[in-house]
């Protein structure tokens, strides 16, 4: 099962993306992760991508598309993935579909998680990464994933706050990008809904992000 998520930061698909790999055993795909990597091992690409980072801009296609094709193609993808955070535009998502009707990899689902603007802003801001793995939920600002004692609620790690996410002109920055129904990440995801709503064989969700985490996982699940 090929599954898309998408979702303004702060929706809690990342979260959600989580979930489903741990119940599906299926790779979860997160550019920003992969950027991450990149950025902390001091690689080409990752010197490139961390000038737009910094700034909240998009990492430009010829950085993000090449790295995201490269890695659905590894051996681990062959049975399924969870793609989150990519496309971010439109040029982007009829980049994707044309490499997937093309490598007869085709897309089951889609999934947009929707949210307030602003709620999506403060749960952005409440945000807390573990240092033992970036998956493991923990936000200040929601009860349900509360940190313990000030460290990791799953695993006890250290949390450290990501500097984009304390930079409320960057976040505004992200939400201008994702909320752009033209060419922007929501442009994106409804090129994909046209194409669903066309007779295609994708099926596109749309879950409310706004309940905890628990009640979105459960509508989630069952819709799939």
């Amino acid at each position: 099962m090929n599954i898309l998520f998408f979702g303004p930061n702060g929706s809690g698909k990342g979260t959600q993306g989580a979930i489903l790999k741990n119940k599906y055993n299926t790779p979860h795909i997160e550019p920003g992760s992969i950027f991450r990597e990149n950025i902390s091992g001091g690689t080409e690409l990752g010197n490139r991508a961390r000038e737009y980072i910094d700034r909240g801009a998009l990492v430009p296609d010829d950085i993000s598309i090449p790295m995201i094709l490269n890695r659905i193609r590894q051996d681990d993808c062959k049975k399924g993935w969870l793609l989150d955070g990519f496309p971010r535009n439109k040029n982007q998502a009829i980049k994707l579909d044309e490499f997937l009707q093309g490598a007869g990899m085709p897309l089951d689902i889609v999934v947009e998680i929707t949210l307030d603007r602003e709620i999506a802003k403060n749960r952005i801001m409440g945000r807390r990464v573990c240092v033992k793995d970036n998956n493991h939920p923990n936000n200040i600002y929601i009860e349900a994933i509360l940190p313990v004692a000030g460290r990791c609620r799953i695993c006890g790690g250290e949390l450290n706050t990501r500097a984009d996410d304390r930079d409320e002109d960057v976040i505004d920055k992200r939400h201008d990008v994702y909320y752009d129904t033209e060419i922007g990440t929501l442009a994106s995801a409804y090129y994909f809904k046209d194409l669903a709503a066309k007779g295609g064989l994708i099926d596109y969700i749309i879950i409310d992000g706004k309940p905890g985490v628990k009640e979105v996982t459960a509508e989630l699940i069952s819709k799939l």
